[in-house]
């Protein structure tokens, strides 16, 4: 089937649409960041930089670190733009641009999220690390696609009948992080946990300003859901995204957060730019061990 030139949108230049990368200007492995910079924060340390990209808030470095060939692509925030990013990046290896054919042999991209977030947990302090297992899906976005081999129903069932979820809302998904990229990156200083992804910073994720929210008391429900030892360890904006995209393309997904505030005891990290600093240290040297 040739893709149209409606679905598959390249510019003059033949590089895809949002992105404005051609398929030679990334690497297998895929470091995705929401802040656009803090790709300078991860390319700093590269022994070199072949290539350089920006299109609003989509910025990509392409380089290589203690030999490993490694791409930073900031997201912006939300599931919404990582439905652009992981389409984008799955099209770039996994798609003739001048036949616009789906290609024969499959690219398998490691894809990891270094960012930040909140803790649910008053065990997870501020400036720790938080290894996603899985992503619970409360936004929405990822029911555009057909996600029903991908799901956990026992512990989407278990959270649904807890929080006393809204037939309102979309209905949550529970999706396992790459288990391969676990064994790689976990250590003695990760925590592990479901990592919760809202549609939204304010009233998805429980905060009140001026405007009064669906269910007040979701994330004290939050912090007590418990599936046979899992609990939800934090609270953010794009994990869940990358994990249902990213299983339904065929790649391997991680996320990594670095908890600057912990939604439970109402702290804050002192030092939230140390905080990332070492979690960026950590994830490239597990990357090349």
């Amino acid at each position: 089937m040739t893709i149209k030139e409606s679905e598959l949108i390249l510019n003059p230049d033949g590089s895809i649409y949002h992105l404005n990368l051609k398929p030679e200007n990334i690497a297998n492995t895929v470091l995705l960041v929401g802040d656009q910079n803090r790709v300078e924060k991860i390319s700093k340390h590269f022994d070199d930089i072949e290539f350089k990209t920006q299109k609003r808030e989509f910025k990509t470095h392409t380089g290589t670190y203690k030999g490993k060939r490694i791409t930073v692509l900031s997201t912006g925030i939300g599931p919404d733009n990582i439905d652009i990013v992981m389409n984008e990046l799955d099209a770039l290896v996994n798609i003739n641009f001048k036949t616009r054919q789906i290609k024969e042999n499959l690219t398998k991209l490691d894809v990891i999220r270094i960012g930040t977030s909140g803790s649910l947990q008053e065990n997870i302090p501020v400036d720790a690390f938080v290894l996603s297992t899985h992503g619970l899906d409360i936004n929405g976005m990822l029911h555009a696609y057909q996600m029903d081999h991908i799901k956990n129903p026992d512990i989407e069932k278990a959270f649904i009948q807890l929080t006393n979820w809204s037939p309102n809302k979309a209905t949550p998904i529970v999706i396992r992080g790459s288990e391969s990229l676990e064994k790689k990156l976990e250590s003695n200083l990760t925590h592990k946990g479901l990592t919760a992804t809202a549609g939204g910073f304010y009233g998805p994720q429980g905060r009140v300003l001026r405007l009064e929210i669906q269910d007040p008391e979701l994330n004290t429900k939050m912090d007590n859901f418990n599936f046979n030892g899992m609990v939800i360890s934090n609270f953010e904006m794009e994990t869940s995204a990358i994990y249902g995209l990213s299983k339904l393309l065929g790649h391997n997904a991680l996320s990594l957060n670095a908890i600057i505030a912990n939604r439970a005891n109402g702290t804050f990290s002192k030092n939230p730019l140390a905080a990332i600093e070492k979690l960026i240290h950590y994830t490239l040297n597990k990357l090349v061990e």
